[in-house]
């Protein structure tokens, strides 16, 4: 039993309602304890059995001024949440391990989810369709007819819209008159723009663009839909969310948030940890929560608690005011520099200060969407008022709130604004003033490459001189000033450096907050209105992160001027943030090639490694809604905002962005009237409902997936093809070779992509043999439950970056006989001859979002080892969840200093009594050893380690 279940009270004002009343057991010491730690202590009071949480780890917790970062502590978090990505893989390993059990004589029916688990299906979206809702319009480009004429709102529309084309049941134009008109306080017609039936009454069809994406979605993805929705009909404990819902994170915090959970009137803190990177939203309602991959999901989804070093907690005290031309990215951006700055990696961070109290909950959620960019393990803001009220407007009711508030009150989980003398101690304390925040934006290479908007046009000239590097792309001097004409529909267009030919407003970290998307629709309104257009060949798109966003974009009035600029609505999903970017026109492609034009990317997502979004345009930047807009518009990122224009106007004036950039006030007013609770029931609504697609899809019920061997989307993974009762332990890595010599910050998408699978590609060729064609080959997102296309996706980046090769290329040598080779074909060579691999690298390797085919591709190569200089946390995790050991150079060494060239092979011993950051010797085949550090942190990963990962660990608990 329990030993502290004396703890056990019930709550005063709902006396029904029972908890652990965790302040009384704790004291003045967990007075002190910051908010986040407190959460955690809960977590190991209400599950302690002695065997997997012991009550020695709640007392560590108590403990933490004087323990952090010198115990490990299991956690126990509420639920789990997973997207298709990382959620396929997941449940197709599920799939697996009930096949495997059932094999070595268990029952397959007891592998089940022991953990409350939502799957949402949001990654799949492709942009195949965009700029086509918009019907009967001069301009569907954006901007290469005519200026558009304006109509005041109080005058007539100069003729009747047509009918919506293909919508029978659209309520708009066609069938509500002028009531289906946007009414918004910002709703003026304009000429010869049908109204968009979407959105604007409730319920009407989706716009054509959406329709016809969906359409494309459920027809390539339907072998991965169908096992999603038999994995909801026979697992217990899951639950899916079907395409064109919304993404992972958005409905994680709209939708599953509980802030407080009440299971059978027992209360205790809702906590999460997801397989999206941005899992840590959440912080922003004061839920606890963080990102892990795949295989860490999949152990707590069995049962087994994380194991985690009780962190260090850095205070983040704000203070000040925010300029009113700062948009909640400005803050985030900021923010990130100085916890970068501060050094929080593998940290908690925690909000407090008079600062707080000022953010809206959309501001916190924005920031503690981003800690995974700055290390951080979380980012905390305590529940307060503020977080109360945003509730209320969700759609909490009354009662739920009051239990709520009493609950946290009572276990000192709630931050009172009037009490700062009682602040919690902190390992340190960093001060961030939101006065002196301006805004910025981030590339043209990495999100923590931050430019300030009025430097942008020297910054990207600094970057044509640099050396190609992180930042420079190095273009000869005579060079730089280079133009290139280009034909295209029939007009005439120069490209030069830093022309923008993609313009992505995805609503990511932007997703949560209305006020920046509302200043893109702002901004976008009086750019129309001023007669600015966009060149047609820019790539643009809106990409809402759920339906709430295009609900307010739509009743603020502004979702048609956004469409007559050329963002107009894609879908539901990740899509451009996650490299699902529609070609560009060949016309431009070729002229950015032949011209060696640096073209750029304008985007508001979190991801802008070089090559991410299309392997023609090298600059890509991380900016705010509605900059991307601005940038759009100015057809360039050469471009001083402050002192030059973005374009000439309807009347021949120059317009200059300060003219079209809304005021707080307005955005203010439009929020009020925009976003408002009915949204979030209605959105809700529509999550319970799932969608007509899903919902006659159909599916089996057998307790085991029936596998279809001809699937190219779904196959049994070989996992558990050696699966044992006794775990055999680790075996000596004898001359194994090197199969790739990487260089620092290789990213989780250099080691498994997820866009587009190229045609020469190993995946491509393997797809090709079972009879599919270049347009059928989906992404590699999108096959995720399939190891042999995920396998020969590994290291496929075209940025790749191998010493062997010395040039970006998907390439590597095979040793043995000399051969340059894709690296599957190189590492299918070597596992044929008996020869083992080992990766070596630099710092930060597994830098980016958390993925586990970065450690499973690598594992089914062969690879034994990674030997780097660091390691990003949670990918250092993932190696040794799937069994490859994450080997670090001592400080001050690497393969220069020691004089290896990667040629050599190498041999590793693991001692039966490994221990955490054991010092381990490596032998190479000239003769030199080294010593390294075996980075296992505590002594679970050594026993997932000795099992082979925690896929087999987990699969022997049923056997």
């Amino acid at each position: 039993g329990n030993p502290y279940q004396p703890a056990i009270e019930a709550l005063e004002s709902h006396p029904e309602k029972k908890f652990y009343n965790v302040s009384n057991l704790g004291g003045a010491k967990y007075d002190t304890l910051p908010y986040s730690i407190r959460v955690l202590f809960e977590s190991s009071v209400r599950n302690c059995d002695g065997f997997l949480v012991k009550e020695t780890d709640a007392m560590n917790i108590l403990d933490w001024k004087t323990k952090q970062n010198r115990v490990e502590v299991p956690f126990c978090p509420a639920r789990v949440v997973l997207q298709d990505f990382t959620g396929i893989p997941a449940m197709v390993d599920f799939a697996a391990m009930r096949e495997a059990v059932k094999n070595a004589g268990g029952d397959p029916v007891k592998v089940n989810p022991a953990c409350p688990t939502d799957l949402t299906v949001d990654h799949s979206l492709q942009i195949d369709f965009s700029k086509c809702a918009i019907q009967n319009a001069p301009n569907p480009g954006g901007g290469e007819q005519k200026p558009l004429a304006r109509l005041s709102p109080l005058k007539p529309p100069l003729r009747k819209p047509p009918p919506c084309r293909g919508h029978s049941g659209c309520r708009g134009s066609c069938g509500a008159g002028e009531a289906g008109r946007s009414s918004g306080p910002f709703s003026a017609q304009i000429e010869n723009t049908p109204i968009l039936c979407p959105f604007h009454l409730q319920p009407v069809p989706e716009p054509e663009t959406v329709l016809k994406n969906q359409e494309m979605e459920f027809g390539r993805n339907r072998e991965r839909l169908q096992f999603f929705k038999w994995s909801s009909k026979v697992f217990e404990n899951i639950s899916i969310i079907p395409p064109e819902t919304g993404m992972a994170h958005q409905v994680n915090l709209e939708y599953l948030s509980r802030v407080v959970f009440d299971v059978k009137n027992f209360l205790h803190p809702d906590s999460v940890v997801g397989t999206d990177s941005h899992t840590t939203m959440v912080n922003g309602l004061g839920i606890l929560g963080w990102g892990v991959g795949g295989i860490e999901a999949e152990a707590v989804m069995l049962g087994m608690p994380l194991t985690l070093t009780l962190p260090e907690v850095v205070g983040c005290e704000l203070t000040g005011t925010v300029s009113p031309f700062a948009t909640s990215i400005d803050i985030v951006l900021s923010v990130t520099k100085h916890l970068r700055q501060a050094d929080v990696a593998g940290k908690f961070v925690e909000f407090f200060g008079s600062g707080v109290s000022q953010l809206s909950i959309a501001d916190r959620t924005t920031i503690a969407n981003m800690c995974p960019e700055y290390g951080a393990i979380l980012s905390f803001f305590p529940v307060d008022n503020v977080t109360l009220r945003h509730l209320k407007h969700a759609g909490f009711d009354k009662a739920k709130l009051e239990v709520t508030e009493a609950y946290l009150k009572a276990v000192k989980l709630f931050r009172n604004d009037e009490s700062s003398s009682t602040e919690p101690e902190y390992s340190q304390v960093v001060q961030v003033s939101l006065s002196s925040i301006i805004p910025y934006v981030s590339g043209p290479k990495r999100s923590q490459d931050r430019v300030a908007v009025n430097n942008m046009k020297s910054d990207f000239q600094a970057c044509l001189n640099e050396k190609s590097g992180v930042k420079g792309f190095q273009i000869a001097a005579e060079k730089q000033n280079d133009v290139v004409p280009v034909q295209y529909e029939g007009n005439e267009y120069k490209l030069s450096h830093g022309c923008v030919v993609i313009a992505a407003v995805i609503s990511c970290t932007n997703n949560c907050n209305p006020s920046v998307m509302l200043a893109a629709g702002l901004l976008a309104k009086k750019a129309v209105e001023a007669g600015l257009v966009v060149k047609p060949y820019i790539r643009t798109s809106l990409s809402p992160g759920s339906g709430m966003v295009t609900h307010y974009l739509s009743s603020s009035g502004v979702l048609p001027y956004l469409s007559k600029l050329g963002f107009e609505v894609v879908g539901y999903g990740c899509s451009t943030c996650v490299g699902n970017t529609a070609p560009l026109p060949e016309a431009i492609r070729n002229a950015i090639k032949q011209g060696d034009i640096i073209a750029c990317g304008v985007l508001s997502g979190t991801k802008n490694f070089e090559g991410c979004l299309c392997d023609c345009v090298r600059a890509n930047y991380l900016a705010s809604p509605p900059l991307v807009v601005a940038y759009a518009i100015a057809g360039t990122v050469q471009i001083d905002l402050d002192t030059e224009p973005l374009g000439t106007g309807s009347n021949g004036k120059s317009i200059y962005l300060r003219d079209i950039w809304p005021t707080r006030q307005e955005l203010h007013t439009v929020e009020e009237e925009c976003v408002i609770s009915s949204m979030f029931k209605e959105l809700k609504e529509k999550m319970e409902k799932g969608n007509k697609r899903w919902n006659l899809l159909e599916a089996p019920e057998s307790t085991l997936f029936p596998w279809d061997l001809k699937s190219t989307y779904i196959r049994c993974p070989s996992f558990f093809d050696k699966l044992a009762r006794e775990a055999v332990p680790p075996q000596a890595v004898e001359k194994a070779h090197v199969l790739l010599f990487l260089g620092d910050s290789v990213t989780t998408d250099h080691i498994s992509p997820a866009g587009s699978i190229a045609r020469s590609s190993a995946a491509a060729k393997y797809l090709t043999s079972k009879g599919l064609t270049p347009r059928e080959f989906n992404s590699y997102g999108a096959r995720r439950g399939n190891d042999a296309v995920m396998t020969r996706g590994t290291f496929a980046n075209i940025k790749l970056l191998n010493k062997f090769i010395g040039k970006p290329a998907p390439k590597t040598v095979h040793f043995p006989s000399g051969q340059t080779l894709d690296v599957f074909e190189a590492a299918e060579l070597y596992q044929k001859e008996g020869i083992p691999v080992i990766i070596l690298a630099g710092k930060k390797y597994g830098l980016g979002s958390s993925r586990d085919w970065a450690a499973k591709g690598p594992f089914l190569l062969g690879v034994k080892a990674v030997l780097a200089e660091s390691y990003e946390k949670v990918h250092r995790s993932q190696l040794i969840g799937i069994g490859i050991a994450p080997l670090q150079f001592r400080p001050g060494e690497n393969p220069t200093t020691l004089g290896l060239t990667g040629r050599e092979q190498f041999s590793i011993l693991f001692p039966p009594d490994l221990s955490p950051r054991m010092t381990l010797d490596i032998k190479t085949s000239t003769g030199k050893v080294f010593s390294v550090i075996a980075l296992f942190e505590n002594n679970m990963e050594i026993t997932l380690y000795k099992n082979g990962g925690s896929l087999n660990f987990v699969a022997r608990r049923f056997l």
